[in-house]
This record gives C-alpha cells, structure tokens and sequence, in this order.
C-alpha cells in the first residue's frame, strides 16, 4: 500500500460485507484481515452500546486488538442510538482510515444503517419522548400486536414487513404518522438526503446462505452459547443498574428483550430459549428480504473458497 495515506484510498469504494445474523460475516471479515490492510467498521445498532457484550456477539478483545474495529462500545444503553447518528459516525470513521492509507469494510446486519449511508438519510420527523412514551403505555396495556393492527390501518405497507411484535419498528412508524400525518412508506419513497462524506459509490457483499435450515441450526447454536456464556447474568447486571428499562431501544435487542422477561418470571428457561430462537430467526428473514431486495454481489457462505472469492471482490 502506497505511503500517501488518503491519495492512496480517497477515490476507491467503500465495501460493505452484510448478511443475516449468525452467517459468518465476522468470521469472513476478520479472514480478509489476513489478506488486506482493512479496519472493520461495524454496520450493527446492537454492539454500538457498552456492557452488552454476549447477546449483540461482539468480536473479542483479541480480535479487536489484531484487527482495528470502529463503531463498537460507542454509547451507553440508556441513550437512543439511530440512522442519523450512525451515517456522521461511520463516515467520520471511514475518512479516518483512508487517511492512515487503509481500507474501511462495513461489516453486519443493520439494513437500515447500511441504506442510510450508501443512499443518503430520508427527512423523517425527529423523535418525539412524550409521543414514544403514550405508545409506551399503550402497548404496555394493549400488547404490541394490537399497534401492530393500528399501523396496518395507516400505513400498510410498512406494517406488512414489521412483525406484530417489533415494538421498535412499530413505534416509530406510529411516530412518524401522528407527527407528519402522512405513512413512513411514502417518507421512505422520497429520495434521501446525501450524507456528509462523498464516496465515490459503495460495493454491497452480501452473505446468503442457500440452506436456509442450516442457519436456523447457527442461529439456534449461537443462541445456546449465549446463554451458556452468561447472557442472563449480563441482563441482570444492566437491571441492577436502575436506570434502564424494557422499552428503551438497547433492551429491546433479541436475546436482552426474552432475558428480561425471564428475569421477570414472566416466561422459564426452555421459553427463553425458544423466544430468542424464534426472535433471531424473524431478524435473520428481514435482513435476508432487505438484501435481497438491494444489489449486492452474494455469495453463500457454505462455499469452501468463500473468503478467497470476497477478498477478489474487495480487491476488484
């Protein structure tokens, strides 16, 4: 790699390597470390908070320490973290390494915050905490699927790729009707506003697992690890803090949102396992139906030559 830093990189893609939960896009990323003078940039809303380590499967001290890894450990679970705020963080990293001469590669399974940045953010209202916390109270005394059935009166089209159960998305597309009065889909139709650093264009790696039996196993698998390495514990600890609660974005992530409710008693341990099983599986087909939904060189990752075949597209 040439010595003249960011004259070396400036004009080259960006290369983002996306998939669904549990695909191997870690694995894979820090292989083409092995290959390539890259610094990962995390593409994921989870690892962005602190102390959640073990449900958001965060790479390891060691593998941050071998490879340079951007974006993780940013905020503390008491705060909202979204698209916006990701867009100015990642293009500041981006600029970051291409100044030291080395290649950025987005790596995970936030769609949304992948689009934001390659696309440009779409003018949505703000947040509204009064408006969240009624939504709050509603879904608290009506259940999110009864939401879920408000959303599909007002915006259909949004409602039909949200599960009943996905309060996050729910909400905010419940927000965005009552302040704007018009549907987040038309919002989403628009075209979005450019982003603060002008890349030259971005290349979309996407991990597309072909059996898709096989990743529900990975899922279920990794789910299994995460609370045999202390998933439930790590919950407790947030609780024990006092100032977090269910309904804040970081304690809705699959695996903290079903561990919450078993340190509740609301559900036992073999409903535990089977809610963060099923709730990752949900992550994995939105993520799935986003990718395939975007242009992307795929790739599956049960192919032997698959780091080879991705480090050649990075390189291209």
């Amino acid at each position: 790699m040439p010595r003249d830093g960011a004259d070396a990189t400036a004009g080259l893609p960006v290369a983002m390597l996306l998939g669904p939960t549990a695909s191997g896009k870690s694995a894979v990323a820090m292989a083409l470390a092995e290959r390539l003078p890259i610094e990962i940039v995390s593409v994921d809303s989870a690892q962005v908070y602190r102390d959640m380590d073990i449900g958001t499967a965060k790479p390891t001290p060691a593998e941050r320490a071998a490879v340079p890894h951007h974006l993780i450990d940013v905020v503390d679970p008491r705060e909202r973290y979204g698209a916006a705020r990701f867009v100015a963080d990642a293009s500041a990293a981006i600029a970051q390494i291409r100044a030291r001469g080395r290649l950025p590669l987005l790596v995970g399974g936030t769609m949304l915050y992948a689009r934001a940045l390659a696309e440009g953010l779409h003018p949505l209202p703000g947040a509204d905490a009064a408006l969240r916390l009624r939504l709050d109270q509603e879904a608290r005394a009506h259940g999110w699927p009864a939401l879920h059935a408000r959303l599909a009166s007002v915006d259909p089209v949004t409602a039909a790729r949200l599960a009943p159960g996905d309060a996050q998305r729910i909400q905010r597309a419940l927000e965005v009707f009552e302040l704007s009065g018009r549907p987040m889909s038309e919002w989403l139709a628009q075209p979005g506003k450019a982003h603060p650093l002008h890349l030259a264009r971005f290349v979309r790696i996407a991990l597309e697992p072909s059996d898709r039996a096989q990743l529900h196993a990975r899922i279920a698998a990794r789910f299994r690890a995460m609370i045999a390495a202390g998933l439930v514990d790590e919950v407790r600890a947030l609780r024990a803090r006092g100032d977090l609660f269910p309904e804040l974005p970081s304690m809705r992530c699959v695996g903290y949102r079903q561990a919450w409710e078993f340190l509740d008693g609301a559900i036992d341990a073999d409903a535990l396992r089977a809610k963060g099983v099923a709730a990752t599986r949900q992550l994995a087909k939105r993520q799935l139906t986003w990718l395939r939904a975007t242009p992307a060189a795929a790739f599956d990752p049960a192919r032997p030559d698959l780091v080879a075949a991705v480090a050649d597209t990075v390189r291209a």
